[in-house]
């Protein structure tokens, strides 16, 4: 095997990886590969429009920032009764047939070659397992990052008639010199029946570059509810995919950002009508500020057997400078006549009309726009079933609208 991402990374790191995790050797084989694919694979696909590439992964320093053998982060793992709420090794150890059957089986360890990349390195990772006929809630998994580069893995494997609530969040510890890289896939296996809603906040400190790939697979009247929040970061590329492969099967994506001073974030929300009956929802709204840029892909794909669809989403992006940039591209792909469907997606700044209304009524021109901002981010808010989620998320855009003073 000849590919080598660069000196210290190679078929030896990644069995080292490998044996110190003590996997099997499927497993192993797999990341093996991912590796071996690496050469042939092209980056994520980004908008791109002439003259200009939105944004450039190709350009980032993978041979300064990847350094899997130096990873470390400390990770809580809180489960619900009667369900496993496992570190990765341990799941392999414990449910290794159930591993083997689901792992890279939503996410295609070959789909770009970030993906690879992160399924050849990867060293930390949760599964969640949630049995058929369980009800679990209040499933939280924190992880911090304390070293350059991390790459996480998370699986969740809901069986038939099983329903689960889980909160992800990525945060930054310990101090480093230079910028770092996270990378975090997670595919979801929601069973016939079942219900699952992952919610997910990203507050990982502005040197942090990072991606992130999140797909579900859902069955026959099953359920698999998103919920993905971005604000740390330097740059972060976001994909969030729902396949509704199943019939009544149903998806929800609600998004938020909110970006300021440089950052960067390039968000996608895209759902796979494969089967009769399903049904989506995409909701995005975010806010950009100082030089911070946003970019926005929804993409809803209706397939030639998806009959009797029900297809919608709405991206909003609001701007507070005049030197952020923002840009939507929503998209409705249709193959099947029996659909009911719509898109848009707006960006513009906040209301002179509104800021006239607010500012007559006595409030400082701060105060007004605040109270705006936090009224802009209402109907996402309404769409988060996560109180806790949904309490941060609203304590955090208030912490950045009271720095902005």
């Amino acid at each position: 095997m000849s590919t080598q991402v660069h000196a210290s990374i190679d078929e030896a790191t990644v069995r080292q990886i490998s044996e110190e995790l003590d996997e099997p050797e499927w497993l192993l084989e797999t990341r093996l590969e991912a590796l071996d694919a690496l050469d042939g694979l092209e980056f994520p696909d980004v908008i791109r429009t002439p003259g200009r590439t939105w944004t450039n992964l190709e350009e980032l320093d993978y041979e300064g920032l990847v350094d899997p053998l130096a990873a470390a982060e400390t990770k809580d793992q809180i489960g619900s009764e009667g369900i496993d709420v496992l570190p990765f090794a341990e799941a392999v150890a414990e449910h290794g047939e159930l591993l083997e059957e689901h792992f890279g089986s939503v996410v295609d360890p070959e789909t770009n070659y970030l993906t690879a990349l992160s399924t050849a390195l990867f060293t930390t990772g949760t599964v969640v397992y949630v049995p058929e006929g369980v009800d679990a809630e209040d499933v939280t998994i924190r992880t911090t990052m304390n070293s350059r580069s991390l790459f996480n893995y998370t699986l969740v494997v809901a069986e038939k008639s099983s329903s689960v609530t889980i909160l992800e969040r990525q945060e930054t510890g310990e101090e480093i010199d230079g910028n770092r890289y996270y990378s975090g896939i997670t595919e979801v296996a929601a069973g016939e029946n079942s219900y699952v809603q992952f919610g997910n906040l990203q507050d990982l400190d502005e040197s942090t570059y990072v991606y992130s790939l999140r797909e579900a697979d859902v069955g026959t009247y099953a359920s698999a509810n998103w919920i993905e929040c971005n604000l740390g970061s330097q740059l972060s590329k976001a994909s969030v995919e729902s396949h509704l492969n199943g019939d009544s099967s149903e998806s929800k994506i609600v998004g938020a950002f909110y970006g300021h001073d440089d950052q960067h974030f390039d968000v996608d929300a895209r759902v796979w009508h494969n089967a009769e009956h399903t049904t989506a929802d995409l909701v995005t709204r975010g806010v950009i500020d100082d030089v911070a840029r946003s970019v926005y892909e929804g993409v809803q794909h209706v397939g030639a057997d998806a009959w009797n669809t029900s297809s919608y989403q709405r991206e909003n992006t609001l701007m507070l400078s005049d030197e952020s940039e923002a840009d939507a591209s929503p998209k409705l792909i249709i193959n099947n006549h029996d659909t009911e469907a719509s898109h848009s997606a707006t960006v513009g700044q906040v209301s002179e009309t509104d800021m006239f209304y607010m500012t007559s009524r006595c409030l400082s021109d701060r105060l007004a726009r605040n109270m705006l901002v936090e009224g802009f981010y209402v109907p996402v808010f309404e769409e988060i079933e996560v109180e806790e989620l949904r309490e941060d998320l609203r304590s955090r855009i208030q912490d950045r609208l009271q720095a902005r003073e």
